[in-house]
């Protein structure tokens, strides 16, 4: 699935992984399905912390497959394959699953840790759309950091019938908890705003 030199620069990235992390991939019949179990393999076998295993899970959209942190349930998934743009949101999630500290300021991050409420976000995507990864991985960051907030990326081509269904016609296009949340382009900080009620509490308790 990988070519030589993009498994060489992701083995190099892999070598800041500092704790282990699971790929567990829920797949079907599909030649997607193939495409994301040799993906997945290729990922595996660049580094001793990662490792790949297929199980079926209730519930969730197949193909596709969680990152997770091993003795965790972090919640980020991906269902599609995630190349052309979204491999370094894919990346990324490695990465800070495996503990490589994410480049934000300690204030935000204290922020997403003290979010409270349950969140589930879909993010539907193309893999052409140049502003989509953003969208996803700082979704995802918000998960690697919070265990109350769970995020799937959604290749818009590959569950077409739900994007008929749900009449997305832009990406990305993110629901909340099955309800609109964002169309378009939308940074950490918006999304933020957005859902921490309790940001100005903290404020003042802080003046204070």
């Amino acid at each position: 699935m990988l070519d030589t030199e993009l498994k060489q620069q992701l083995a190099s990235y892999l070598t800041r992984v500092t704790q282990p992390v699971e790929l567990v991939a829920t797949l079907d019949g599909s030649e997607a399905s193939g495409e994301m179990r040799s993906l997945l393999k290729d990922i595996a076998s660049l580094s001793d912390k990662v490792s790949f295993v297929e199980r079926d899970v209730a519930g969730v959209r197949a193909p596709s497959f969680s990152v997770s942190r091993v003795g965790t349930d972090m919640g980020i998934r991906f269902a599609g394959v995630p190349m052309g743009h979204e491999f370094t949101s894919l990346v990324l999630a490695l990465l800070q699953a495996g503990g490589h500290p994410p480049k934000v300021d300690a204030p935000v991050i204290e922020q997403i840790k003290a979010l409270e409420g349950k969140f589930e976000f879909e993010i539907f995507i193309s893999l052409s759309c140049h502003n989509c990864p953003e969208v996803v991985q700082s979704l995802n960051l918000l998960a690697v950091l919070n265990p109350n907030v769970r995020t799937t990326m959604i290749d818009g081509a590959l569950f077409q019938a739900e994007v008929e269904a749900r009449q997305i016609l832009a990406v990305p296009y993110v629901f909340l908890n099955g309800q609109e949340f964002s169309q378009g382009r939308i940074s950490l900080e918006e999304i933020l705003a957005k859902i921490d009620t309790r940001s100005g509490e903290r404020a003042a308790a802080d003046i204070d």
